[in-house]
């Protein structure tokens, strides 16, 4: 893979994330407790041996920036890398902000031509799964591709919210369709599940492939088509093209991903993560997940019951809490007789002994006989005593000024945030 750069998309707005992405880029957002959604991405490409990275970001990107620089180092030998690329003025590319995927890597080729590498990895910043990218590259360069595609089996009934894509009996993409809405969108980019049980994937019926948002580009063929054409999205406009005029090749993926774009499925992702046997496993000696060491004490627990929980590290757990089939972040206090049900609680920044110990009348964390269920709590939350954050009327609240907001049925209790004694979601 020394003869591969990798090309990260940070997003944009991440409206969908709201409020999650109001004071972050959307890889910065936290996740598992510990981590953050680009360590997902540049932790595939360590693992694939595929060490010079750019992080592409345009929006709120110095949460971002300042993590990157406290995980990433390589040594001098090896020439490693992982850089951030934000949107920025040039005489070149203009004052415009990315105008979508395809744009973005368009107003950065002058850092892809300065190496001197044959083939271009273009990943999602948000995105939960694991790969080895060696596996992809092996399919593009066999098969002789100028782009190769992973795909992912999915069932037609997912297929509106996603690019689908039909294949020939050798793997060639034939179609290529950006969210199929009706019968007939799904008929003309529909795969015979017999064809990929032939490649020793079980389809168990499902009759579309996904684009996983996961691309190898020959260097050379992007650059070319990127200089000469104004297309803004590989998805909509560069992939229907690419597919009539070049040889667009298929890589087939069966495990576990998960596209984490809204909130419902941020929620979900992090909450399977406290099952018996996740879907995805963090605790993988052959391909870890990194991030940034902190070296946090071990977790304090005084007569606590826990079930099917993360607890990160430096947390403080009062006597009589309850927590259930939760996420708990890097060092949050929970107070007395608290219960935390099927909630992910973000943690916080800093401990109220060490720092800003003045910040608030309310100390850090989770006040005691205080309810947090179906919930999800951004950093250095203050939550008073007798606290109840609950859904019971099952409202939607847009409100974005408010402490606590709802979206997709999920209360978020935002960053920094302060609720007095014996607050309630009405």
């Amino acid at each position: 893979m020394r003869n591969a750069i990798a090309l990260i998309l940070g997003g944009g707005r991440g409206t969908r994330l709201f409020p999650l992405t109001k004071i972050r880029s959307k890889p910065a957002v936290p996740l598992a407790g510990k981590y953050r959604l680009i360590d997902i991405p540049i932790s595939n490409c360590i693992n694939s041996d595929l060490n010079r990275i750019y992080v592409l970001t345009q929006f709120l990107s110095v949460s971002l920036h300042r993590h990157i620089r406290q995980t990433y180092s390589f040594d001098s030998f090896r020439g490693g890398f992982v850089e951030l690329l934000a949107a920025q003025q040039t005489v070149d590319t203009g004052t415009d902000w990315y105008q979508g995927t395809a744009d973005a890597v368009r107003k950065n080729l002058r850092y892809v031509e300065q190496t001197n590498v044959d083939h271009v990895v273009i990943l999602s910043g948000d995105q939960l799964y694991r790969m080895d990218f060696r596996d992809m590259m092996k399919t593009h360069v066999d098969s002789g591709a100028d782009v190769t595609i992973a795909g992912i089996p999915v069932d037609r009934k997912e297929a509106s919210a996603l690019g689908i894509m039909k294949a020939d009996d050798t793997g060639r993409v034939t179609g290529f369709l950006e969210k199929p809405q009706t019968e007939q969108e799904l008929a003309m980019v529909r795969t015979d599940p017999a064809w990929i049980d032939a490649q020793g994937v079980p389809s168990n019926g499902r009759d579309c492939v996904a684009s996983m948002g996961l691309y190898i580009f020959n260097k050379k063929f992007m650059v070319d088509l990127l200089e000469k054409t104004n297309y803004e999205d590989f998805g909509k406009e560069v992939f229907p093209t690419a597919i009539r005029t070049r040889k667009v090749q298929l890589h087939l993926f069966d495990d576990y991903w998960e596209d984490i774009g809204t909130i419902r499925a941020f929620y979900e992702a992090n909450l399977s993560l406290c099952k018996k046997d996740p879907p995805f496993d963090f605790n993988c000696q052959e391909a870890p997940v990194y991030s940034r060491p902190r070296y946090l004490p071990p977790s304090l627990m005084e007569e606590a019951k826990i079930t099917g929980s993360l607890i990160a590290d430096g947390c403080k757990i009062g006597r009589g809490a309850v927590i259930e089939n939760s996420v708990i972040g890097l060092r949050t206090v929970i107070g007395e007789n608290v219960t935390i049900r099927n909630s992910v609680v973000m943690g916080a920044d800093y401990s109220d002994s060490k720092v800003n110990p003045n910040i608030s009348e309310l100390p850090l964390g989770i006040g005691n006989d205080s309810v947090i269920e179906g919930a999800i709590l951004d950093k250095n939350c203050r939550i008073g005593k007798n606290c109840r954050i609950v859904n019971d009327a099952g409202t939607e609240n847009q409100g974005e000024d408010d402490p606590v907001q709802i979206r997709d049925g999920i209360p978020i209790v935002i960053k920094d945030a302060e609720l007095s004694d014996g607050f309630k979601l009405s």
